[in-house]
């Protein structure tokens, strides 16, 4: 997939719509919002997402939380729904409703059996394009996002990524936390969370997505009347373009950042900067990252785990944005064994960027590539996921073929210059435990 930047053009006066690939449509309302659904006819129920392309990255550090906050407030009701209506309508039928906000995008989703699709359109579509934003409800899930970034902080193993993200882009959007501080979150007002609401929840930055059994004229016409007199119901407008990957994002120098916490274990994450999501190189990355650590064949799982017995996790992972990426290395061990287990880290980064991988690891690497992704679309909301994220992220849709024959195509060579231009790179360190700040000199 490379970015589909589109250019101006006449702006749509009517619905348009096209087929994709077989069961897939696209449907382009004239305000702008797109609509995509894949008819999967084997199944008894449907999943449906309202996406929308704003997410942490796009927030000044005043409002730093933002979208957070409104994903948890778009489900308090609206001048139709009370919170409790929004919640029971959809229980009622067995169906189940959440949401979750990235750096990049932000999605509310609802899994219901295809009789009851007609439903979940209507109620999601009402909570995420007209909610009210009472401010009791503001100040009651202020209270609950602090206490969720309280909870975080209680769990070393999630908090050291943010460390480590933190220790790559500093002060940059990308840097930050997806929930804000309680700095940001504490003064934030409820007119401030409604201006963020209206102006960046507009029409051409929303993709309704939807999978399973259902017809996509009739999504459509369900959407629409969902639509009907709210504020996403605009003027024309041509849709949102992919996020732009033309930027170069600014990064900090190498370094090591050291969070004491009274903790059990030592939390780790050795990395550096990665690849952009429109870098064709992602896909040796992701063979390589596989190889290194992806699973319990890979070489720090074999090496630290299975010979040495020094940690019970240990994994490598690739975080990859329109601009910018990261690839980093995590581990759980004793404190004690915190050194030794950086050392074999360090090794073996150095071992692989300097020789590569074997025929063997290639083959292996491909193959669990290619497993994981087709495995993944084994329901009916991946599938929804999948749809969303290609025409947000992307303005395309590979096929599930294209994309196994991309992965095929990866050869030792490109896993190895890969491995050579990533792994050589400075690398910086994040680290959650019981340690002083100077207790990992640079290695």
């Amino acid at each position: 997939m490379t970015a589909n930047n589109r250019g101006p053009a006449e702006r749509p006066a009517r619905v348009s719509t096209r087929t994709l690939q077989d069961g897939v449509r696209l449907t382009v309302l004239p305000s702008g919002l797109r609509i995509i659904t894949e008819a999967i006819p084997t199944t008894r129920s449907a999943a449906l997402g309202i996406w929308v392309g704003v997410g942490s990255r796009d927030e000044t550090p005043a409002m730093s939380g933002a979208s957070h906050f409104l994903e948890h407030l778009l489900f308090k009701g609206t001048p139709k729904r009370t919170a409790l209506q929004i919640s029971a309508e959809i229980e009622a039928v067995g169906g189940e409703t959440n949401a979750f906000t990235t750096k990049e995008f932000t999605c509310y989703y609802a899994r219901v059996l295809d009789a009851d699709l007609p439903l979940a359109v209507d109620v999601l579509v009402d909570a995420v394009a007209d909610s009210i934003l009472e401010p009791g409800d503001v100040e009651t899930e202020r209270g609950v996002i602090l206490e969720e970034i309280a909870m975080h902080e209680d769990e070393p193993g999630d908090e050291v990524h943010d460390v480590f993200a933190e220790a790559i882009y500093g002060d940059h959007p990308l840097g930050r936390l997806i929930s804000g501080t309680p700095e940001s979150v504490t003064p934030m007002t409820r007119n401030q969370i409604n201006n963020f609401y209206r102006k960046r929840y507009q029409a051409p930055e929303v993709i309704i997505a939807a999978a399973g059994n259902l017809d996509h004229a009739a999504v459509v016409r369900l959407v629409r009347k969902a639509l009907a007199g709210t504020p996403l119901d605009t003027e024309p407008a041509e849709p949102a373009g992919p996020r732009p990957g033309d930027k170069r994002v600014r990064v900090r120098k190498p370094q090591t950042v050291v969070l004491h916490r009274d903790t059990e274990q030592a939390h780790i994450v050795l990395g550096t900067v990665g690849l952009s999501r429109y870098d064709d190189r992602r896909f040796a990355l992701g063979v390589l990252n596989n190889v290194l650590g992806g699973g319990m064949s890979s070489r720090l799982f074999q090496e630290i785990r299975e010979k040495r017995g020094l940690a019970y996790s240990v994994y490598s992972y690739a975080s990859q944005y329109a601009d910018s990426g990261l690839f980093g290395v995590y581990a759980g061990c004793a404190p004690g064994k915190a050194g030794e287990v950086l050392d074999l880290i360090r090794t073996e980064l150095e071992r692989v960027a300097e020789s590569g991988i074997t025929a063997e690891e290639l083959v292996r690497g491909r193959g669990m590539a290619k497993g994981a992704y087709v495995l993944g679309l084994e329901d009916t909301g991946s599938r929804m996921s999948r749809l969303a994220k290609s025409e947000l992220l992307y303005g395309d849709l590979m096929s599930v073929d294209e994309l196994l024959t991309r992965v095929d195509a990866v050869t030792i060579a490109d896993v190895g210059q890969v491995a050579a231009d990533i792994l050589a790179r400075e690398q910086s360190l994040a680290v959650v435990g019981p340690f002083d700040e100077g207790a990992f000199p640079p290695g």
